[in-house]
């Protein structure tokens, strides 16, 4: 089976040696993703803004590889405050309350850098 890499050209793809998405056939999982946070839109303190932007961008990513939102099977939310489920959780509903992936929603200590409240990942198969 043909292996697709869907880069988004940050500097960490090479550094790290990843990349956002990988779809091999009908199965795509998407590497962990976290907001942009640009202070105006979404907030280093607002966990459901940075869910949404999250949503948002790897909607996009997944149509690249003409897969839908209706395709993801399992989501993992990681987040550096528990207390955050509320607001995460209806953020991540505007997306999948239909859809109804199965879903995993864990407390870590830390993230990436200390303004990323939110990372997720996504697993999609294309019926």
């Amino acid at each position: 089976m043909k292996r697709e890499n869907i880069l988004t050209g940050s500097p960490w793809e090479d550094k790290m040696g990843y990349c956002r998405a990988v779809r091999i056939g009908n199965i795509v999982e998407v590497s962990g993703t976290v907001a942009i946070v640009d202070g105006v839109k979404v907030k280093a303190d607002d966990a459901h803004a940075q869910t949404l932007n999250i949503l948002e961008r790897i909607e996009k990513v997944l149509e690249d590889l003409n897969v839908s939102m209706k395709d993801v099977i399992r989501t993992r939310i990681f987040t550096t405050d528990i207390s955050t489920f509320e607001a995460v959780a209806t953020a991540h509903a505007t997306y999948f309350k239909d859809v109804k992936p199965t879903t995993g929603f864990y407390e870590v200590s830390k993230l990436v850098a200390p303004e990323y409240l939110v990372e997720i990942e996504f697993t999609a198969v294309v019926a």
